[in-house]
């Protein structure tokens, strides 16, 4: 068992727990159209593709650039469980207004406590922290050009998403929780859309 192996079988473990859990949402009362989300889709089943592997064989760009210690993939192993467990927690503290995709449910409200009084999206976060860690235990160009763009796509949708929530549930009640609370990366004053979207 190595850490690549943990990794692989903990990202399975959460796809699947993820796509059994869909059915635990309450129904749309409005969604911004497909064709808003298509770029996002694109952008993060790319960033997916070239992270997962397929590229490991490949002459160049799918060698690795370095060879983590064994202490380190273990810490990068658990980075990607933590990262997991976190979009859980972000999950289960949605309930019901949690959507694959982009919508508006019915009472649908700004959540502002639990891992969304750390960040804005936390879901995002969580799958960014465990894919940063897979993309460094792979540590090939193939697998960091999918992290990047893969964060690259999270990034998009939570644009996307924040623009669509000020439009649904008012512009100063979304930027009043913006205003405190970070985009992406826990504990910065770093806020990308302050008064923005």
């Amino acid at each position: 068992m190595t850490p690549l192996t943990v990794m692989s079988y903990a990202s399975a473990a959460w796809i699947l727990s993820w796509i059994a859990a869909a059915l635990w949402s309450a129904p749309a009362s409005a969604r911004p159209g497909w064709h808003r989300e298509r770029f996002y889709r694109l952008v993060t089943i790319t960033g997916v593709f070239l992270l997962c592997g397929v590229y490991d064989r490949a002459p160049w760009y799918g060698r690795a650039l370095w060879t983590a210690a064994d202490p380190l993939g273990w810490l990068l192993a658990a980075i990607t469980i933590a990262g997991f467990l976190f979009t859980w927690w972000a999950r289960i503290h949605l309930g019901r207004l949690w959507s694959a995709s982009i919508t508006r449910k019915a009472e649908h409200h700004v959540v502002d406590t639990g891992p969304y009084a750390l960040v804005r999206h936390p879901i995002y976060t969580g799958i960014i922290f465990a894919t940063a860690a897979m993309a460094i235990e792979r540590s090939s160009i193939a697998a960091l050009a999918g992290l990047a763009i893969l964060t690259s796509g999270w990034y998009i949708k939570a644009r996307l998403e924040e623009r669509f929530l000020r439009e649904q549930l008012g512009r100063e009640q979304y930027d009043a929780y913006a205003a405190r609370v970070p985009m992406l990366v826990p504990f910065t004053e770093f806020n990308t859309s302050r008064g923005k979207a």
